[in-house]
């Protein structure tokens, strides 16, 4: 892990951002009103991370074998709704020690990137409620709306290297809570990929991924990424 790392690429829910699986609770919801009896542990699992309408894809095809684009169509309208609606009211925390650690950064020189499943407007009424300004705490946000093809295509990482002129992938680190940032990490060619146990997915779920190191906090991250 001696890679020189020019840019961080973090998740957000989950990873730098607490919001209590406030996400995931409300796509169960959305899909079992639908008619269906899901748990969030079974979304969580095949959920995780993904562009949303994707997530609800993968979720209705692996538990239910559905595959009805009209019903995925009418669930993530539902969902959007429903997460506009649940987020007003809802108190979204920082993940313990991000700003402190997006300062650390800086001080290195070192570009904080924020990528999500979400689109850019749940994302960017996120950033909003913690007051958290591109160009001040971080430096650039990329969406799953932003670009073409969504986690684990690394089209994200991608598109924030291509913005700040960085050409080689290892010189990128990829923090998330799901095994699919793992994936996006690697498929982008990142010289890191580190997997964080506070969000979707367990320790053992993130082995899965053969990230390069597993943190339990993002305190933990300064000793993996300055030098």
């Amino acid at each position: 892990m001696s890679n020189i790392v020019k840019m961080v690429v973090f998740d957000m829910a989950g990873t730098t951002i607490n919001e209590d699986n406030l996400v995931y609770k409300t796509l169960l919801t959305a899909i079992n009103n639908a008619g269906y009896m899901l748990t969030l542990e079974q979304v969580l699992a095949e959920g995780a991370g993904k562009e949303k309408k994707q997530a609800i894809r993968s979720i209705l095809s692996i538990y239910l074998n559905i595959v009805d684009e009209k019903l995925i169509d009418q669930i993530y309208d539902n969902f959007v709704e429903q997460l506009g609606a649940a987020y007003k009211h809802f108190e979204v925390k920082p993940q313990p020690n991000a700003t402190e650690l997006f300062n650390k950064l800086k001080e290195q020189n070192i570009l904080t990137v924020l990528n999500t499943g979400y689109n850019r407007e749940t994302a960017e009424l996120l950033l909003a409620k913690l007051e958290w300004k591109e160009g001040q705490t971080f430096d650039t946000l990329v969406t799953a709306s932003d670009v073409p093809k969504n986690r684990p295509n690394p089209d994200m990482i991608f598109h924030a290297m291509q913005k700040f002129g960085i050409n080689d992938g290892s010189l990128v680190a990829k923090v998330g809570d799901s095994v699919i940032d793992i994936e996006e990490g690697k498929n982008a060619g990142c010289g890191l990929t580190i997997g964080i146990t506070t969000g979707a997915h367990t320790k053992t779920q993130l082995q899965q991924a053969n990230p390069d190191a597993i943190i339990d906090n993002l305190s933990q991250l300064s000793a993996l990424v300055i030098h």
